[in-house]
């Protein structure tokens, strides 16, 4: 790191690490636009680009190769420029106050042109004379008829013949992803070479470098420079489990984050080995985040976990209270598909569909009314009324249905629906008996030999909840004996970890039966809804430090954090923490521009905003005060 940062030049490449593709292939795939030989001659200029970064193509021989390719005029430039500036790479953009601050010690060189250069890096702050790079020559009509070949930089070497010719002093840094920012680490003209691997890893470089950086942000805070992260996201490990929605693994990639994606679910020993220095983790139902797992050493470095599903059952949600982890989970996010697939089933269900179905299969025509009902007319009896209770509740109205509930939360009835004072009341007044409940313990066999003696004979019994909740051989002994004429289950109290596990279970073979392996929420809406909506809860967390829609830790939705740094602090909820945090601040003479507190019964949560000047020891006392749990610090 410099002593000084005003004895220090850093030199940055333009094209795959200011932005974050190379500006002559897209110059000629924007000039070649609508041409039959647009993919063939573009290929071949990347071709040629690619051998050049790893150096096995000459830079002159590359660069006289790809512009005679290149039938491009001004126009095409324009339309280069605008798009360009569209594709400045994420953590340039995060750190263009740096980019502006430090300009006069940071120079672009690149063997690119700065007819395209130059009006991209004006806007984040960088003038124009402290770009290097080569120039196109036009004829009268524009046309690009070549370059200006005295340029030093459209030579073979010409990054280490400019700044030999430059004589830079003090310290100098280099950034860039291809061989030709290496060669000047090599020539003894940059103290360090920092492969930047943002947008492309060639590995030919990366094996040459001083320093990798996935980053803008890396590259700062390896060097102790002012950024727009205080610490880089690109050292946060993400682990997603269960294969998540694409849209939850796109939302942290392109902040930044190391990503891991898992197919299929863990058990305990896999997701401790696999948890270690992970700081955010998704799951869904299958996966369990115990206290064993918790008290792993390999899991210190857990700060939130999203629970891409309605339940958070599968983790513990005190222990993770208990060490400062919020959890945040989707209630909403695939209700709907959870409804539709209910009202689905019941359908199928008392029109014998699925029977039928397999009968034709099997080349039976059997047409016949006998044992098939409309569900017009029927009274259906609703277990939970919650988010997906209520929405089957109008929806089974709508289609003409008496409807009926039980809920141990007193609830408010939708339109003409009726709240029974028991399940015992319920059960004998429903056609139809649909369980709609949470997965917490005490719901364990909820629903067993005495429930379905309860219920009315040939009731048609579905479970979409949790697989837990009843009793599968209580239900088995009801469907043989007539009891319950036909059930739909997408729940087990057992399930495959992934799709090359068998599926074991009493209820396979039985009559009248469909089973579904935990579909409810399984629609592309559904996935796409909470792998969109659970990122959002986390990177909130992760970045401002919000926690509004956790379903463990205090609720405080924050504002954004602007010219001020965020003091995350995280404390066992006992008398006289937020005085021992202020006299902190009063001790050091810090002002507070924002102070916001929240607590449960056995944690509180601190934000404090405070100017950005103030001195390193309060962050060391702010950790050491008594019942601390987490410390974070943002900016």
């Amino acid at each position: 790191m410099p002593n000084t940062t005003d004895q220090l030049t850093i030199v940055i490449d333009f094209d795959s690490t200011f932005t974050k593709v190379e500006g002559l292939d897209e110059l000629a795939r924007i000039a070649l636009q609508g041409s039959s030989k647009q993919a063939e001659i573009v290929g071949k200029i990347r071709e040629i680009t690619d051998k050049g970064m790893v150096g096995e193509y000459s830079f002159a021989d590359s660069l006289r190769d790809r512009v005679a390719l290149l039938p491009a005029n001004r126009s095409h430039v324009d339309q280069l420029i605008l798009f360009l500036k569209g594709k400045i790479s994420e953590s340039f953009k995060r750190n263009k106050p740096f980019l502006t601050e430090f300009a006069d010690q940071i120079l672009i060189v690149s063997s690119g042109f700065k007819d395209f250069i130059v009006p991209v890096v004006e806007e984040m702050g960088i003038a124009a004379d402290h770009v290097y790079a080569n120039t196109f020559t036009y004829d009268e009509a524009g046309e690009i008829t070549g370059y200006d070949a005295s340029n030093l930089l459209s030579q073979d070497r010409g990054k280490v013949k400019l700044l030999q010719s430059l004589a830079l002093d003090g310290e100098v840094f280099v950034i860039g992803d291809g061989y030709t920012d290496y060669e000047l680490r090599e020539a003894g003209l940059a103290n360090k070479f920092f492969a930047f691997t943002e947008n492309v890893s060639r590995k030919a470089v990366t094996d040459k470098a001083d320093f990798v950086v996935p980053s803008l942000d890396e590259f700062l805070y390896l060097n102790g420079l002012s950024r727009a992260q205080s610490y880089p996201k690109s050292r946060i490990k993400v682990l997603l489990l269960e294969n998540v929605h694409p849209a939850a693994v796109s939302a942290f990639t392109k902040e930044g984050f190391q990503v891991e994606l898992l197919k299929g679910a863990l058990d305990e020993d896999e997701l401790i080995e696999k948890i270690k220095d992970v700081s955010i983790l998704g799951l869904r139902s299958k996966t369990n985040l115990t206290k064993r797992v918790l008290d792993h050493p390999n899991a210190s470095r857990l700060m939130c976990v999203g629970a891409f599903c309605i339940g958070t059952n599968q983790v513990d949600l005190a222990e993770c209270e208990n060490r400062g982890i919020a959890v945040f989970n989707a209630p909403y996010s695939n209700t709907r598909s959870v409804v539709e697939l209910s009202i689905g089933l019941m359908v199928m269900l008392t029109r014998n569909i699925f029977e039928k179905s397999t009968h034709m299969h099997a080349g039976i025509w059997d047409k016949s009314a006998t044992n098939s009902f409309e569900i017009r007319g029927k009274k259906i009896g609703l277990v939970g009324y919650g988010n997906i209770g209520t929405q089957i509740s109008v929806i089974a109205e709508a289609l003409g249905m008496e409807v009926y509930f039980y809920d141990a939360v007193d609830k408010l009835a939708l339109g003409n629906a009726k709240k029974c004072k028991t399940l015992k009341e319920l059960f004998g007044l429903a056609d139809f008996v649909s369980l709609h409940v949470d997965g917490r313990k005490s719901n364990t066999n909820i629903i067993g030999a005495q429930e379905f003696s309860w219920m009315k004979d040939n009731v048609i019994f579905l479970n979409l909840s949790r697989g837990h909740v009843v009793d599968i051989q209580a239900l088995v002994v009801a469907i043989k004996a007539g009891k319950v004429w036909g059930a739909a289950v997408d729940v087990f109290p057992y399930e495959p970890k992934t799709n090359d596990e068998e599926f074991v279970n009493e209820l396979r073979g039985l009559p009248n039966v469909i089973l579904t392996p935990h579909i409810g929420g399984s629609t592309e809406e559904a996935q796409a809804n909470i792998g969109e909506f659970v990122p959002a809860k986390l990177l909130q967390f992760m970045n401002n430090g919000s926690t509004y829609g956790s379903v463990n830790f205090p609720e405080l939705q924050l504002p954004p954090l602007e010219n001020a740094h965020r003091l995350l602090h995280i404390h066992h909820n006992v008398p006289g923490i937020l005085a021992q945090i202020n006299n902190v601040f009063a001790k050091y003479q810090v002002n507070i521009i924002g102070q916001y507190l929240k607590t449960t019964e056995k944690t509180g949560y601190v934000i404090t905003d405070v100017a950005k000047e103030y001195s390193e020891e309060i962050v060391n006392e702010l950790k050491l005060i008594d019942n601390t749990i987490k410390f974070r610090m943002l900016y």
